[in-house]
This record gives C-alpha cells, sequence and structure tokens, in this order.
C-alpha cells in the first residue's frame, strides 16, 4: 500500500481516485472546489479545500511523506506547472502531472515533473493501433520501439504449443500470459497449448510482434 497525494479531482482526478481506492492506496486529495472534495470524500483516505499553488498550504501537507503526488489539474496550465515546482521544491519524492500538449509537457519536465501523463496523445496511439490492427484487444506502449500487446490467437496456432511455435527465437517476443474466459493466466510453460477463444499477451519490438502476426 502507498500514500498518494492527488491534486485535482475533475473527471481525470477523480478516476485516479476511483482507481488507487480499488488498489488499497491511502489517498489524500486535494482541490479548490468544495463540492468536488465533497463527492470525493467516500472513496478517499482524506480530502482537503485548498490552493495548491499557495507555499504554505502545500507545505502543511507534508509532501515529503507520501510515495507519489498526482498533479491532475486539467483546466489550469499555470497552477499545474506551479504546483509541479513547489512540491519538488518541497521534496516531493515523485512528482507525476497531466499535460494537454507537447508544450506543457516538455514545460512540466523542466519544471518539476518527474513524469507526465498526456492522456490525449497516449489514448490517440492506443485508438489508432486499435482501429488498424486486426486482432488487438489491448496495447501498451513501453518506449518508442518495444510494446506489451493483447491479441486473439491465429488460427493457425490453435492446438500447437508454445515450444512448437517457438517465436522466441524466430521473432524475438516473448508470451507473457494467456487470458481465458476473463482470466489472465501469467504462468506460461513452453508445453502449454494454445486453443481458440484465448488471447495471448506478448512483449517485444513493434515491428516484431507485426511481423509474427502479420499486423499491417
Amino acid at each position: 500500500m502507498k500514500s498518494i497525494l492527488l491534486i485535482g479531482l475533475g473527471r481525470f482526478g477523480r478516476h485516479i481516485a476511483i482507481k488507487l481506492n480499488e488498489m488499497g492506496h491511502e489517498i489524500m486529495a486535494i482541490d479548490t472546489d468544495e463540492q468536488r472534495v465533497n463527492d470525493t470524500l467516500p472513496i478517499v483516505t482524506s480530502a482537503l479545500i485548498g490552493d495548491s499553488t499557495n507555499p504554505d498550504f502545500l507545505s502543511s501537507l507534508g509532501v515529503r511523506n507520501f510515495d507519489a503526488c498526482i498533479v491532475a489539474i486539467g483546466d489550469d496550465f499555470q497552477n499545474s506547472l506551479e504546483t509541479a515546482s513547489l512540491l519538488k521544491e518541497l521534496g516531493a519524492r515523485r512528482v507525476v502531472a497531466r499535460a494537454s500538449t507537447d508544450v506543457q509537457e516538455k514545460f512540466l519536465l523542466r519544471n518539476g515533473a518527474d513524469e507526465v501523463v498526456y492522456p490525449e496523445k497516449q489514448l490517440a496511439a492506443w485508438t489508432a493501433i486499435r482501429c488498424t490492427m486486426d486482432h488487438i484487444t489491448d496495447y501498451f506502449e513501453l518506449d518508442g520501439d518495444n510494446s506489451i500487446v493483447e491479441l486473439t490467437i491465429p488460427e493457425k496456432w490453435h492446438t500447437k504449443s508454445i515450444l512448437d511455435l517457438d517465436i522466441r527465437r524466430k521473432y524475438n517476443i516473448n508470451i507473457l500470459g494467456i487470458r481465458k474466459n476473463g482470466c489472465l493466466d501469467l504462468n506460461v510453460p513452453p508445453e502449454t497449448v494454445l486453443s481458440s477463444g484465448e488471447t495471448i499477451l506478448v512483449l517485444g519490438p513493434r515491428t516484431a510482434i507485426q511481423k509474427c502476426f502479420h499486423i499491417s
């Protein structure tokens, strides 16, 4: 369980709070809007009304004690930038901030943010891939070259074992897991036989995955 400071409780921030709550983490939530704070109280450990650009207020929260500080302010970039900068000045261990443009992403990384989340850009890439690559059900880009992809098992692979297919040697791709009936099994020995109705989770260079699964 980790301790998270979440600043900004708009739609994006609230979805983060919901997921963090499901994962069992401790969450202190901050927003200037009283209604947003009240609406979020049932799903966080504690919530306060306050201005995150106020150094005294932010300092009073003890930001050094949190495992991560998430700046989810989406409607005021100046406030987001000031908050990220103040958090780092106050000794925050890890600052994750939201960006809405490439320029914002660059400024945040230069002014306090350790990581930047750019939902529109990331979702756009995911949507483009989902719409143009057949058989893909989920996709996560690790860096510019490597990805984790979940896709349906090709028909010609049915009844064959992972050992028989030997895709690690042939394509430099690793099978991480198999999903069947909604359940993901990460224990996949080489003797595992693949069948219809399953999807596989694979890790490897994007070009290798495209070649292996004949994805255009």
